[in-house]
């Protein structure tokens, strides 16, 4: 396909994007479920592109992402509740006094400084996530497969319990969790977050270091013998994917609003391993595409199966709550067993290879119709 082409296709795209965007952001009372599946799916496609960076492209089987998306939850809350709500959301044993002269601080500057905190709170969350990753890297990125796997799931859980420990009450506020965390100030502003931290992403795969990262997953020993620095890559590509993963968690707090530790439970992990994989183990389309599909089916399609379900004056007896994720389960199952290396597998989406397949199916009707 010419490049003509395919700027003209890609700017169409964008616009009917930004057209269905505006259209949400006007009509967001009425149609709050796409709204709130657009935003919620964006936020976890940074979070799958980042563990696909990590377990697709680097070969490392890590599962600390929710982790690293509490710690960056938190700090990302603590900087948005609003100073004036303090009070009410530290009402057991109030904030420590280094934060709140920080935040009081923070507040009482100049009114350009305010429209910087949300974007301040991200990359200082990620910042403090990468240096925990940087720091349990060292002795776990020694580690193989599976080892890998349980040494980063149980730093995750040590992070869930000392976040809800009562000796941090005044800084995580304990198990009471965090509530009033300013939110996103519109649809446009997650997306805007979202694609930047996937452009840099991509833009770092097609560097030298992608490529080094792609060596190292294929074949470790070959990639040493051409002069790749086996521990400082995979140290980067670790670190580097617990920082979106701390930034991702800090949007999903701004979307929740509130948040606790029971939030970065290990479920999250696995909602993010299976989106990777639905989406291609080695595919960051598959998995921005994986994450807004998944949570449509999880949070608005199959939501009808909760509900009671009558034909006549009988009620059908499974539709009921939790109905929904028993039919989203086989639904997965099945994905798995024809999709085995998921929709893009270690594909990029593309118009050449789009424009291939219809030309294919096209040709296969044609031929078809001549047989009969």
């Amino acid at each position: 396909m010419k490049t003509s082409k395919k700027m003209i296709y890609s700017s169409i795209l964008i616009i009917l994007v930004l057209i269905l965007l505006f259209f949400l952001e006007a009509n967001k009372t009425r149609f709050g479920m796409a709204y709130t599946v657009l935003q919620k799916g964006m936020i976890l496609s940074v979070v799958a592109v980042s563990m696909n960076l990590v377990t697709g492209f680097t070969g490392l089987f890590s599962l600390g992402q929710a982790g690293f998306m509490a710690i960056g939850a938190y700090i990302t809350a603590i900087f948005l509740i609003p100073l004036d709500n303090i009070q009410d959301v530290y009402y057991i044993s109030g904030l420590s006094p280094v934060i709140l002269n920080f935040k009081t601080w923070l507040e009482s500057g100049p009114a350009f400084l305010q429209v910087l905190i949300p974007y301040a709170g991200l990359i200082i969350g990620g910042l403090v996530a990468a240096l925990f990753a940087a720091l349990i890297g060292i002795p776990v990125l020694r580690l193989k497969s599976d080892y890998l796997a349980i040494a980063t799931l149980g730093f995750s859980e040590i992070v869930r319990a000392v976040i809800s420990s009562p000796q941090l009450d005044t800084i995580t506020n304990g198990s009471y969790g965090l509530k009033k965390i300013q939110g996103f100030s519109s649809i446009f502003q997650t997306f805007s977050i979202a694609l930047v931290c996937i452009l840099f992403m991509v833009l770092l795969l097609r560097s030298t270091f992608g490529r080094a990262f792609r060596a190292i997953r294929e074949d470790e020993v070959a990639a040493e013998a051409m002069g790749i620095n086996l521990f400082h890559h995979k140290q980067l590509s670790f670190v580097i994917g617990s920082f979106f993963s701390a930034v991702s968690g800090g949007m999903l707090a701004m979307f929740m609003r509130s948040i606790d530790s029971k939030t970065f439970s290990v479920s999250i992990t696995y909602d993010i391993l299976l989106i990777v994989v639905i989406g291609g183990i080695g595919s960051v389309t598959g998995s921005v595409f994986a994450a807004l599909l998944v949570t449509a089916a999880k949070e608005w399609w199959l939501r009808f199966f909760d509900n009671p379900f009558f034909i006549g004056d009988f009620q059908v007896p499974l539709f009921k709550t939790g109905f929904r994720m028993v039919v989203f389960s086989i639904i997965l199952l099945l994905v798995v067993l024809f999709y085995q290396r998921g929709i893009m597998g270690k594909n990029e989406f593309s118009w050449d290879r789009l424009e291939k397949r219809f030309l294919k199916r096209k040709a296969s009707k044609k031929g078809g119709s001549k047989h009969e």
